[in-house]
C-alpha cells in the first residue's frame, strides 16, 4: 500500500465509494465497496506516478513523510 494520504467518501450521485489522493492532482478511483475503492486507487497511484515520470513531471513526496518528528 502506498504512503500517500487518501480521502474516502460515499457519493450519492455516483452510488459508489470515491477515493482521492490530495498529493497527486486528479488522482482518484471509485468502487462499489470501501475495500474495492481503496484497492483500485493503489493501481491508479502507480499509473499516476508512472505517467508523471514519463512526462517529466515532478512526483510529490507523500505528505505523511513530512510529518515525522
Amino acid at each position: 500500500m502506498s504512503k500517500y494520504d487518501k480521502i474516502l467518501h460515499w457519493s450519492e450521485e455516483d452510488a459508489a465509494w470515491l477515493v482521492t489522493v490530495p498529493d497527486l492532482p486528479g488522482c482518484m478511483a471509485d468502487g462499489k465497496t470501501q475495500e474495492e475503492a481503496l484497492h483500485n486507487v493503489e493501481a491508479i497511484i502507480s499509473e499516476w506516478i508512472e505517467t508523471a515520470k514519463t512526462d517529466g513531471v515532478n512526483v510529490p513526496l507523500p505528505r505523511s513523510s513530512f510529518q515525522r518528528a
